[in-house]
């Protein structure tokens, strides 16, 4: 932080960990380096399993038939964290479905929106700044 000091205003172009970025038309994208901030705070979280990982990573849904766990008391719609089955963090999503739907859901079903996800540091690197 003192070091941001000695570079005019017009010229700092970030400081500390990027979150996200704001669009043309003034909506607010959080991006995958947000995931450390957002994992101290997240309440609901759904885990993968290993066959599903894969497709998450390349920016898919998490369908029923790839979800292996979820947190109790999710509501539709909800921001949620994305973990490995060995409690590895892989990305952030939005669900589709509260938690009683999704016991009740058939396999195909879409269970989480895909968000953003750890494979977006390779795919996206240069605009992630």
């Amino acid at each position: 932080m003192k070091w941001a000091t000695n570079i005019g205003r017009k010229n700092l172009i970030s400081m500390g960990v990027c979150v996200g970025k704001f669009t043309k038309s003034k909506k607010f994208h959080m991006q995958i380096t947000a995931l450390d901030v957002i994992q101290s705070y997240s309440k609901f979280k759904m885990w993968i399993k290993p066959n599903a990982e894969q497709a998450f990573l390349y920016g898919n849904h998490v369908s029923k038939s790839g979800l292996g766990r979820v947190t109790e008391n999710m509501v539709q719609y909800q921001g949620v964290l994305l973990y490995s089955m060995s409690d590895i963090p892989l990305g952030f999503g939005v669900t589709s479905k509260t938690t009683q739907e999704c016991r009740r859901a058939e396999p195909a079903t879409v269970i989480a929106f895909h968000q953003a996800d750890t494979g977006e540091y390779i795919r996206s690197e240069t605009t992630l700044v």
